[in-house]
């Protein structure tokens, strides 16, 4: 017997976008990366952003976490409307979003450990023994805790990038926002990358949302896609397993360019 459908069965909403834009000054005159976007986003959700370059997916990701203020509309963050806050208050409210970045930004001359344990350090609270305990809990979700004691420069870019997503993970954030983090990657590390994410979301109920212009990344990690181009949101579709379906002219070319699936969505 199929059980009745209940409100209470459908996750909140994490993420929220009301209209939000972000236009920058250039010497060929005003560029507007966003336009006009809403988006909602459901609490443990994987989400991907997809579109070609200069489509304005970095800056939107940007704007979930106010490392780019928007001129105009408001951002919400589970259930806190970060565009409202304090320096002080936003600084607090981003502890509970992880950010990965496509070059790994790790700190060249620290540990793994180290690099881990930063974010940690500086928002303060912890004890060492607590930093050192969550640290390992990190380094064993990425499968790096071999590598406690090595430097960046000794590491593959997979690895690189599995270090980073533990530092990323070390505050232990609700939100996870990942830009471009396998372009610089070969395949098959690509798909490693693509599994420590994909289980994180299901070992540990962390919302992610993605930017790529890989749609296999697309499918092999998202239940659902927004399309972007010149700064707009096109559409936005399901999902389900390595299927999805793209009503707008660039998602149907979108879907012509793509490879095949690095791993269909378990």
């Amino acid at each position: 017997m199929t059980e009745p459908f209940s409100l209470s069965s459908v996750p909140p909403t994490v993420i929220r976008l009301d209209a939000v834009s972000k236009a920058y000054a250039t010497r060929a005159g005003r560029f507007d990366a966003v336009r006009d976007v809403s988006l909602s986003i459901r609490a443990g959700d994987t989400f991907g952003i997809i579109g070609k370059s200069g489509a304005g997916k970095s800056t939107l990701l940007r704007l979930i976490n106010l490392l780019e203020r928007p001129d105009d509309g408001a951002v919400h963050v589970a259930g806190t409307e970060l565009t409202a806050l304090s320096k002080p208050a936003l600084r607090a409210a981003r502890q509970n979003i992880g950010m990965i970045f496509q070059q790994f930004n790790l700190l060249q001359n620290e540990t793994v450990f180290e690099n881990v344990a930063f974010p940690l350090r500086v928002h303060g609270g912890r004890s060492r023994e607590q930093i050192a305990a969550r640290v390992r809990d990190c380094l064993e979700i990425v499968g790096l805790t071999d590598k406690t004691r090595s430097y960046p420069a000794q590491l593959s870019g997979g690895q690189k990038q599995r270090v980073a997503i533990a530092r990323a993970l070390a505050s232990e954030p609700e939100v996870l926002l990942c830009d471009e983090p396998t372009s610089a990657l070969d395949p098959e590390t690509t798909r490693s990358v693509l599994a420590v994410l994909r289980d994180i979301n299901k070992r540990l109920g962390v919302t992610i949302v993605i930017v790529t212009h890989e749609l296999a990344v697309v499918r092999a990690l998202c239940r659902h896609v927004a399309v972007m181009e010149n700064g707009r949101v096109l559409e936005q579709a399901e999902i389900s397993g390595a299927n999805v379906h793209l009503a707008s002219a660039l998602g149907r070319e979108l879907i012509r360019e793509a490879t095949q699936p690095y791993e269909e969505v378990a």
